[in-house]
């Protein structure tokens, strides 16, 4: 009975070494985890921007002429005008007279060319005859020169005060929606530096925005863009223009946007853009396969032998649940996504593949 006993508490004891945690863990497969490819996308980012609304193209008009008192304003801020169209009428009583004048002074001076002209016919063929002394026919001859240069000058005389006289009324050099307006009825001309009128010429409102220099790389013309007016509305427009310069003060760059023509633009307000990503594909990952740890981002990566390792990374725009991989694994490594923190560099895992959500 002893010696059963005894053989009884051998094989209980043989039982128990076999169901050691040893020995589980080594028999045990290994744990399952999710990876992704890292993969060569177009990153969609958006760039944001904010500026002012600003005129396309601004056409200034003013007045030649000073001393003229404005008689009329025919059009007021808001008002769309078309090219040649009045805008308003200076008093030309005083340069009506001066033109009235001039026409008579042409007159005269036209009668007495003609007289001149006639006296030196007259004498024509007559040199070395004897029959009129040879100064006497010089002198009618330079006479009807000098005739003839008071009528050009009377001429032109005339001329300059009927193109004052057409100026007289100021007209819109575009077409285009008028800005701003700062005469009025009783004003005397040419005591402002400031122009009468500003027209946006075809009513063309864009937004001026400024983009930092780190960004630029991701902005084109022609690029879309949605913009974001004060009020809340939307409108979607185009990048038309990128600035040639950086700022060296604020390192930012003028990014002209333009609109379509709508009432609800005003120039000088404050709207947002954001321009789409381009096209350019990057290396990606998604944004659960990055960890942190004290000496910055990494991610952990399946090799060859499903293997866990962990390899460092630098990250850079984010889009649509991806994360740009600027260093790190190349593009058809496999990371782990999520869960990571449970397994540890060298652990054997078996990877399961998942998309990205």
């Amino acid at each position: 009975m002893k010696r059963i006993l005894i053989m009884t508490a051998l094989l209980s004891l043989a039982g128990c070494s076999d169901s050691s945690p040893e020995k589980r863990s080594k028999d045990a497969p290994p744990p399952a985890v999710r990876v992704a490819e890292v993969e060569m996308t177009p990153l969609q980012a958006a760039v944001t921007a904010s500026g002012l609304l600003v005129p396309r193209e601004e056409a200034a008009v003013g007045s030649e002429l000073a001393g003229y008192r404005v008689l009329r304003v025919l059009v007021d801020e808001g008002d769309f005008v078309r090219a040649g169209q009045p805008l308003a009428i200076l008093d030309g009583a005083l340069l009506r007279g001066q033109v009235a004048q001039a026409q008579a002074e042409r007159l005269r001076a036209s009668i007495t060319a003609e007289r001149a002209q006639s006296e030196a016919r007259r004498v024509a063929g007559l040199d070395g005859t004897g029959v009129i002394a040879e100064e006497t026919i010089a002198q009618r001859r330079f006479e009807a020169r000098a005739a003839q240069a008071q009528l050009a000058a009377a001429s032109a005389q005339l001329a300059d005060l009927r193109q004052r006289e057409g100026r007289l009324t100021l007209r819109a050099p575009t077409s285009g929606i008028v800005l701003q307006r700062v005469i009025r009825p009783g004003d005397v001309a040419g005591g402002s530096v400031e122009p009468y009128f500003r027209i946006a010429r075809g009513s063309l409102i864009e937004l001026e925005a400024e983009v930092p220099e780190a960004e630029l790389g991701r902005v084109t013309e022609g690029q879309p863009a949605t913009v974001l007016l004060a009020t809340g509305q939307k409108i979607a427009g185009t990048v038309r223009l990128v600035g040639a310069r950086v700022d060296p003060q604020t390192k930012l760059v003028r990014v002209r946007v333009a609109l379509p023509v709508d009432p609800s633009l005003k120039a000088g307000g404050f709207a947002r853009a954001e321009l789409s990503g381009g096209g350019k594909s990057v290396a990606t990952v998604p944004e659960r396969a990055i960890q942190y740890s004290a000496d910055g981002p990494f991610v952990s990566i399946v090799d060859r032998t499903n293997r866990v390792r962990r390899i460092a990374i630098r990250t850079g725009a984010r889009a649509s649940g991806r994360v740009e991989l600027r260093s790190g694994p190349a593009a058809g490594t496999r990371v782990l996504l999520g869960g990571g923190a449970l397994v540890l560099p060298g652990d054997l895992v078996r990877p399961l593949s998942a998309k990205a959500r």
